[in-house]
């Protein structure tokens, strides 16, 4: 059950600067073009935004099997440690950029920190030594570690709560693809080997950076700041928007200013810091298998450099394929904690024949039961948390720590899977197999704990807390108001 089939009164909402007491029913055949062009003018330029930024953050692991180690002279754990101290900076940097999306606007913002990145990135390929690479790895968290909070935030600003979990799952499907394109990319460019006097691997690097230094420059022209402010639509599709805001409990347009008050009332809540311990779980995951699927995969037999990358594309093909059924699935009933946690324990079972003696062909096999699980399990509690905050300062405190919470696993990550224990990695699959099942747990508890709470407030249990508020105060209480029904 969510808020729009609520029986009780409806509250007095805000629209074109005037209360209302009912609100306008909807179009339907007006809202699906008005979804079908949202999704036009907004999720490529994510897409590519969040695509570009995976592939500079995980395309060292390309670069190792190009020779980097050899030629910067890296040793004993110095690979482990370049690959995760990106991670302390971009966690560093998620919350406060949140915080300050709306000041500077989302167009300015992330087109600033894209062209950053690009930049990075790019000159991360003729870097020389341990201390050069270290220092870019430092740099490109810093200014990486905003793109994906803003997004997951932006995309509320224009997306109902059903329509959530597809959009954000589009970045995690940019991630798959990157992971695909960037091994097909890898062993293209490294017949650039030699080229201008430069290795493989510094092509690798160089080349993939660009993109998003002009990326970052055309988001500044393309991105929308907000539906008020956006060129492609009419001003009875921007009308449509706020109604089908005001159709959501809690989505006041009080509710959709930043107010201190909600932040700290997000860093008092326990639930959110449960769902960041669950993602922490999960994300020790997705570092672990994005950034060293490609040399898993080689400990398997005696594959080439070329047929290692050839062997990822359909691993990441089927873990992006999971994730758009069952978003789409998860969207239309509503369910985010049942989904989540089925496909984490496929992925647990994926990590179990990892983990055992079986042939090279099974444990393979195991590859294609993580990425199962991988995308889904990451990725939908990502939509189901702000599902859960209709305020727009509770929601992107949420979304920000629950990111950097999940994202520091990618500092963790690196070290389960030094070269010395290969070609079985046994501790890393063994370690990401315990989280995974400890973020499951959470995950189903939390399913069950808020369908208990949506079952008080149906049965009226809450009412009395809002016994002598008007509906107005009552709309502004958020996911606290006894009419708000969580999303399970």
């Amino acid at each position: 059950m969510d808020e729009e089939k609520t029986v009780r009164p409806t509250p007095s909402l805000e629209l074109n600067g005037k209360h209302v007491t009912d609100v306008p029913e909807i179009d339907h055949v007006a809202e699906k073009k008005l979804v079908r062009k949202l999704d036009l003018h907004i999720i490529p330029i994510i897409m590519l935004l969040y695509l570009f930024s995976f592939l500079d953050r995980v395309n060292i692991g390309n670069a190792r099997l190009y020779g980097m180690e050899e030629d910067l002279g890296l040793e004993g754990n110095q690979y482990q440690t370049a690959v995760s101290i990106l991670f302390v900076t971009y966690l560093l940097a998620e919350v406060p950029s949140n915080l300050v999306l709306k000041k500077f606007t989302p167009s300015r913002w992330i087109s600033f920190i894209t062209t950053s990145w690009g930049i990075i990135a790019t000159l991360t390929g003729i870097t020389q030594n341990y201390a050069g690479l270290i220092a870019c790895r430092i740099l490109l968290g810093l200014v990486e570690g905003g793109l994906f909070p803003g997004a997951a935030v932006y995309l509320t600003l224009f997306y109902t709560k059903r329509e959530l979990a597809l959009r954000i799952g589009y970045l995690f499907i940019s991630a798959a693809i990157a992971g695909a394109v960037g091994g097909l990319l890898a062993y293209g460019i490294g017949f650039m080997d030699g080229v201008a006097g430069q290795k493989g691997w510094r092509w690798i690097l160089i080349i993939e950076g660009i993109p998003s230094f002009v990326l970052g420059i055309a988001t500044w022209f393309l991105l929308a700041d907000s539906p008020e402010t956006a060129s492609y639509l009419s001003s009875e599709e921007k009308h449509l928007i706020k109604v089908r805001r005001a159709r959501q409990l809690g989505q006041t347009a009080s509710a959709q200013k930043f107010h201190k008050a909600d932040v700290f009332a997000a860093l008092k809540d326990w639930k959110i810091y449960a769902f960041c311990v669950g993602q922490f779980g999960t994300d020790t995951m997705l570092y672990g298998y994005s950034t060293f699927l490609p040399t898993i995969i080689k400990g398997l037999g005696t594959w080439s450099t070329a047929q290692t990358q050839a062997l990822t594309i359909p691993c990441y093909a089927l873990g992006a394929l999971s994730y758009v059924l069952i978003a789409r699935l998860s969207d239309s009933q509503q369910k985010r904690g049942l989904y989540t946690v089925i496909f984490g324990v496929i992925s647990v079972i994926g990590y179990g024949v990892l983990i055992s003696n079986a042939s090279q062909g099974v444990r393979y096999f195991g590859c294609f039961l993580v990425a199962m699980g991988l995308y889904v399990t990451t990725g939908l509690p990502l939509a189901w948390l702000p599902n859960n905050q209709p305020r727009y300062g509770k929601r992107t405190t949420a979304t920000g720590l629950q990111l950097t919470i999940g994202n520091s696993s990618g500092i963790m990550a690196p070290f389960l899977y030094p070269s010395s224990e290969g070609s079985r990695f046994i501790r890393g699959h063994a370690v990401t197999l315990a989280m995974v099942g400890m973020a499951n747990v959470i995950f189903a508890f939390m399913s069950w704990y808020l369908s208990k709470q949506n079952d008080r407030r149906r049965r009226g249990e809450e009412d009395a807390k809002v016994a002598n508020m008007s509906e107005d105060e009552v709309a502004e209480l958020g996911d606290k108001s006894p009419r708000f029904v969580y999303t399970v």
